[in-house]
């Protein structure tokens, strides 16, 4: 009987120190998800969001999401024909670059791809992202929201404010950002203060691969 891939060992020494217990249990539970489920994704995030992202976890308590080192996860998968530990995995392990994460499900493909295409929440934008439009606040006062305890930390992000009568005053139209422009950490956090989430959290299914071997790339920029 030919020796299942399963049971190759395989090297960290690439990675990190030989017998690193830590890596060393993180690849044994990739490989046994990849027994427990029939198929695998590589994803990638627009806008990650630690909260966003557990509430996508609570829907896909069924499935599971892997977060971690990508050298670490590629040689878990196999990197090449002769290293991969189910056929035609390792195809799928060469496109674990960049900020990726990999979902392992036992939903149909067509099911999760369809999913995650209607999905996607809006967000703060954070700095060095562009901005989707322009947010110009006129002269007068702020809404009661701001107390006047706010008012030396907006003067710090750039807004020309006074205090008058416990009331923050804009003292002059201010553009906090310019449509398509990069956004500052200043203007991240006014963003933020006056509640334009211009961004949106998405997961983004580039690649699968199922246990008949099939390999497909799902989204291709």
């Amino acid at each position: 009987m030919p020796k299942s891939k399963r049971d190759k060992k395989i090297s960290l020494t690439r990675t990190t120190k030989q017998g690193s217990k830590l890596k060393q249990s993180i690849m044994e539970k990739l490989r046994d998800a990849v027994d427990h489920y029939e198929n695998i994704f590589v994803f990638y995030t627009d806008n990650m969001r630690n909260g966003k992202l557990k509430d996508v976890r609570n829907e896909w308590k069924d499935s599971r999401f892997f977060f971690g080192k990508n050298k670490v996860m590629a040689y878990a998968l196999g990197k090449t024909a002769q290293e991969e530990i189910h056929n035609n995995l390792h195809k799928l392990a060469q496109k674990i670059e960049g900020q990726c994460g990999l979902l392992f499900t036992n939903r149909p493909v067509h099911d999760v791809v369809k999913w995650f295409e209607n999905y996607s929440e809006p967000e703060y934008p954070r700095a060095g992202t562009r901005a989707t439009y322009s947010v110009i606040l006129n002269e007068g006062p702020l809404p009661d929201s701001f107390i006047h305890s706010m008012e030396p930390s907006l003067r710090e992000l750039g807004l020309p404010t006074s205090l008058q009568r416990g009331v923050i005053q804009v003292l002059k139209e201010h553009t906090i950002c310019k449509e398509g422009a990069l956004i500052t950490p200043e203007q991240s956090r006014l963003l933020k203060l006056f509640g334009h989430k211009m961004a949106m959290f998405k997961i983004t299914m580039k690649y699968a691969w199922s246990k008949d071997g099939s390999f497909h790339t799902l989204f291709s920029e």
